[in-house]
This record gives structure tokens, C-alpha cells and sequence, in this order.
């Protein structure tokens, strides 16, 4: 078996749970794999007798069965974006804060690898959001998102976001921006907005409005098959662009096209750490005295 271990994690606090990982999988004489820019950032925390493979970046070429994220679930998106067209199954251990995404507990790691390499998982298969964006930005036109991307204006002024379905006009969003979401990405900014909680296998995007001016817009659930268009608000030169938590700096020349990808990204889902147990766990559903 090979993995690969990745995080953008800061606080060496936290490094004692990779190096928990990292130990067990070498007892486990399981094959571990790092990216040369993490590597150097830890390799002085290793204990020097544990072999492992150190590659520059991930081709086709490489046998890596598992990536495992260590961090909080802005890290899960990091990595979504180096294994996307690789078809490597990824799972986080959250040494974040809220984790939908990393959802197994720092304390877990040993019940982790002992899952994986006995196949107590599922996998689970996530779509994800093709952006793009003309006129390009810094020669870059094409982008992908696993939760969200979405659009707000300048120092917390009142915008106005034209959206068309197919082509077709569907409404004028007023407030303070707007968010398209993946189902995966349901828990994330769009719930805080309002939005609503979609499972992860359905074929949905959602138009959640933040801060709508207009009472009578809400959250709109709409097929996966649909292109949306967006147009910016003349009144106004720039705006802010958010994709999956990485800012661009947008104009009102800028029309946003969005669309399911092609591609997509394996989760694996430990047995459990089910969508629905995680769903109890981190929104406290059930935890109401009058059911003890």
C-alpha cells in the first residue's frame, strides 16, 4: 500500500499527529509518500531511519493508493486540487476546527490506517464546479470548485449579480453577493447564508443569495446539467471572487461561466464516519434533552 501524506498545517503542535501517522504506517511497513515542498518543512521531525519517497509533484506514473490530509477542511480543498485527473481517494484527519470534510478525529489515526488497509471504507464520489472566466484572469481562464465559488463586492457594498440558466435570464441578485455551490459544499459558506444541506450524491447546484435585498429570493436548488452565466453590476468596477476560499480580484467586464466538470474527487468515508454520523456530530442533531 502507498500514501501519500500532504498538509499546509502551520502549527507544529499538530505535527505530533502526522508523525503518529507517520510511524504507524513505517511499523505497518506501509509505503509513504510526500511532496518535496511539505517534505522540507518536516523532514528534521523524522526519525531518520523511516524510508519514504519524496517526489516533486504527482504524475500518472505514481502507484499512490490513499492520500491522507492532515488539517482542517481548507486543506481537504488545498489537496482536491493536487489529485484532481489522478483518481487518488483522499480522507482528513481534522486538526482544524469544524471539519465536514476532515472528518476523522487527530485521536483516530490508528483506527484510520487499520481501516484502510482492511477496506472498512466507502468511496465516495464528489462532483465538482468548472469556472471560467473571460476576459481570463492572469492568463488563467479555466478553474475548478469542490464546495463554492462566490462574488461580493468592494467594502461591503450592495451589488447586483444578473443570472442566466442555459442562456435563459433567470434573476437579478441584490445584496451583498452570491454563491454557487456543490453539493459537497452545501455545509460550508451556503449553509451559513441560509442555504440548504444537500447529500453529497445528488445531481444539484445551489444559488444561494447573501444577504438578499430582496425578501421573497431565497436558495435555489437546480440540476448539475445546467450552465449558469453570471454578469457584474456596471454601477460598480470591482468585486471580489472567492473559489473554494482563494481570492481573485474581478471587474464588471467579467462574465462567469459555471458548469459540472468532467472530472471529480474520491472521498473515501470511513464506516464510522458516514455522511449522516458526521451531519449528527459536527450540527449536534439529536443532542436535545427531551430525547434522553
Amino acid at each position: 500500500m502507498n500514501v501519500l501524506l500532504y498538509s499546509k498545517e502551520r502549527n507544529i503542535d499538530n505535527w505530533k499527529y502526522l508523525e503518529i501517522c507517520i510511524n504507524e504506517l513505517h511499523n505497518k511497513k506501509i509505503k509513504i509518500w510526500f511532496l518535496k515542498d511539505f517534505y522540507q518543512k518536516i523532514n528534521n521531525q523524522i526519525n531518520p531511519d523511516i524510508k519514504c519517497k519524496v517526489i516533486s509533484k504527482l504524475n500518472n506514473d505514481f502507484e499512490i493508493d490513499f492520500l491522507i490530509s492532515f488539517g482542517g477542511d481548507g486543506t481537504m480543498l488545498s489537496a482536491a486540487k493536487l489529485i484532481k485527473g489522478y483518481n487518488i481517494p483522499m480522507i482528513g484527519v481534522n486538526t482544524g476546527r469544524l471539519g465536514f470534510l476532515a472528518n476523522v478525529a487527530k485521536n483516530n489515526i490508528k483506527k484510520l490506517i487499520f481501516d484502510l488497509e482492511n477496506k472498512n471504507f466507502n468511496v465516495s464520489q464528489r462532483s465538482l464546479i468548472d469556472i471560467r472566466i473571460k476576459p481570463r484572469l492572469k492568463n488563467e481562464e479555466n478553474y475548478f470548485a469542490l464546495n463554492e465559488l462566490s462574488i461580493c463586492g468592494e467594502n461591503n457594498t450592495m451589488i447586483n449579480i444578473k443570472a442566466y440558466l442555459n442562456g435563459e435570464y433567470l434573476n437579478n441578485y441584490w445584496g451583498d453577493g452570491l454563491i454557487i455551490s456543490t453539493p459537497t459544499g452545501s455545509t460550508g459558506y451556503s449553509l451559513s447564508c441560509g442555504g440548504p444541506i444537500i447529500m453529497p450524491d445528488t445531481n444539484n447546484f445551489i444559488i444561494t443569495p447573501i444577504a438578499s435585498h430582496n425578501l421573497n429570493v431565497r436558495p435555489l436548488i437546480i440540476s448539475d446539467q445546467n450552465e449558469v452565466k453570471l454578469e457584474l453590476d456596471n454601477r460598480f468596477e470591482t468585486f471580489k471572487l472567492s473559489i473554494d476560499g482563494l481570492p481573485y480580484d474581478i471587474t464588471n467586464k467579467h462574465i462567469i461561466f459555471i458548469k459540472k466538470s468532467k472530472s471529480f474527487i474520491n472521498l473515501l468515508i470511513t464506516k464510522e464516519n458516514n455522511y449522516l454520523h458526521t451531519l449528527r456530530n459536527k450540527l449536534l442533531w439529536g443532542l436535545d434533552k427531551r430525547n434522553s
